[in-house]
């Protein structure tokens, strides 16, 4: 999906329509907290103070929202966007 690099939008700050500039947000993989008490714990199975740990489940997943990260160029303030339901083809700016 191709995303023109400006675009005129609305923004919540100034409460009017205004030029966004456009950077793309989507990610797919972000990582665990490591101090999470889940993850300790889970760290500390693998070391073996404890019985058998359970392993990763495979897990069917939904598709990832395609974001969009706009900066007013009014008033330069940044919100996200969601611009397709669910992710088929990433979103890249136009050249």
């Amino acid at each position: 999906m191709i995303v023109p690099k400006t675009k005129n939008t609305f923004c919540p700050n100034c409460r009017k329509y205004s030029q966004h500039k456009v950077k793309v947000s989507t990610t797919k993989i972000k990582p665990g907290r490591t101090l999470a008490w889940g993850t300790r714990r889970h760290e500390r199975k693998l070391r073996g103070h404890h019985g058998k740990v359970k392993g990763k489940v495979k897990v069917r997943k939904q598709g990832i929202r395609n974001k969009i990260m706009l900066e007013c160029l009014a008033c330069k303030k940044k919100h996200e966007q969601v611009i397709s339901g669910r992710m088929k083809k990433k979103a890249e700016l136009a050249r």
